[in-house]
């Protein structure tokens, strides 16, 4: 009887091998072909993809460098929450600066139309606020606008189109140019002024947001410097720097409230940039306390002179070190670690191949883009577009 249960037990625990087969067989007949092939296909779509998955988190950091380099900041972030090594790399080369935006200034309506050249992405807006203005400077993200006509003096305001801020100033007369230091939101901002008197005499109009009135003084002025509607004006190191239509720099200091024409002789490339070019072509910008003229010549490319203020004297460079130049007639500002296609270029206020490309010039490569668009980089009409700077990650309006 032992036997037998030991017998029986080991038939209740362990199937024969003809049962084994038998369900084999049957679970072979009962998975349809089609399934069958729809298993197998999963299974190497997913080893696949695997595959390509190791292949990109096994990329060489120089190579992810690259690419992560030409994005922009939206999808710089996107790509850096992939893994911690992406996050790492793309968290390195991620665009610190927001590249500016060119402002185009309507010719009949109030419709202005916006254009990011890093998106290439066109917006239009209208702002009734501005109607019968006329943009005079641009800095930080904010305008500098004044009436076109006034009976009793053109008043001044400040507008930023990104947040349709608006700060009033005291009713003014206006004048040849005008600059500001800085956004009008700071307590250091100084709105600037300087037109000709006589040939030896300045007045020089200075104002602060939230002032009741101008302060206004009459500076000696040499006779070689003369203030007009396409003087180009920048801030730099706490100074109003201004360069005449013949080269010539004159030098304002708000706290010390004096005038100073520098007796530096001008770049030696402006001489012959007059008589071919005329007063088109001029830009003038500074960063990091250097100042630069860049003067475009085509099909050549431009000759860019920067200020060595030890030695007093031009010299004529052939990089910006990385810096990005947006040349426009009224402000010109310069960035750094905007996206490494656009690093070391000009940038000019044209856009051209349906609106899509702006027309720039790569001091890398020595060459213009897009390609034969050399003819048109002329500078245009003052108070016809600017490039204005939108504030930080701003993705455009919906």
């Amino acid at each position: 009887m032992g036997y037998a249960a030991r017998s029986s037990t080991v038939s209740l625990s362990t199937p024969s091998t003809n049962c084994v087969r038998t369900m084999k067989g049957k679970m072979k007949k009962k998975m349809k072909p089609d399934k069958l092939a729809d298993s197998r296909r999963a299974a190497a779509e997913v080893k696949s993809e695997n595959f390509e998955l190791q292949i990109w988190v096994d990329l060489p950091v120089e190579l992810l460098e690259l690419i992560f380099s030409r994005l922009i900041v939206a999808d710089n972030i996107r790509a850096s929450v992939v893994c911690k090594r992406w996050n790492s790399v793309a968290s390195s080369v991620r665009p610190v600066n927001q590249s500016p935006w060119l402002m185009y200034f309507p010719k009949k309506d109030n419709r202005y139309d916006f254009y990011d050249p890093v998106q290439r992405k066109t917006y239009s807006l209208e702002f009734p606020v501005l109607d019968r203005c006329r943009v005079v400077y641009t800095k930080d993200g904010w305008l500098l606008v004044c009436r076109k006509w006034w009976p009793d003096g053109r008043p001044y305001f400040f507008f930023n189109p990104f947040t349709s801020e608006l700060i009033k100033l005291p009713r003014f007369n206006g004048a040849n140019i005008a600059a500001f230091s800085c956004a009008p939101t700071s307590t250091e901002c100084v709105i600037f002024t300087v037109t000709n008197v006589s040939s030896t005499i300045v007045a020089i109009s200075t104002c602060c947001p939230g002032a009741n009135k101008w302060t206004t003084v009459h500076l000696p002025n040499h006779s070689h410097f003369s203030c007009c509607i396409r003087t180009k004006t920048v801030f730099s190191n706490g100074l109003f720097y201004c360069l005449s239509y013949e080269g010539f720099l004159g030098v304002f200091d708000p706290v010390e409230c004096t005038w100073t024409v520098l007796e530096v002789p001008p770049p030696r490339s402006l001489k012959s940039f007059i008589a071919r070019q005329g007063r088109k072509g001029k830009f003038m910008t500074e960063h990091g306390g250097n100042i630069f003229v860049i003067h475009m010549l085509c099909p050549e490319g431009p000759i860019i002179s920067k200020l060595d203020q030890t030695l007093m004297e031009w010299k004529e460079v052939r990089t910006l070190d990385g810096v990005t130049v947006f040349a426009s007639s009224l402000s010109s500002p310069s960035r750094t670690y905007i996206t490494e296609i656009m690093r070391n270029s000009v940038y000019f206020s044209k856009v051209r191949i349906y609106g899509k490309r702006c027309i720039s010039f790569s001091l890398d490569e020595h060459r213009y883009y897009p390609n034969r668009q050399c003819h048109d980089w002329i500078e245009p009409e003052a108070f016809e577009n600017v490039w204005i700077e939108p504030p930080k990650e701003f993705a455009g309006w919906m």
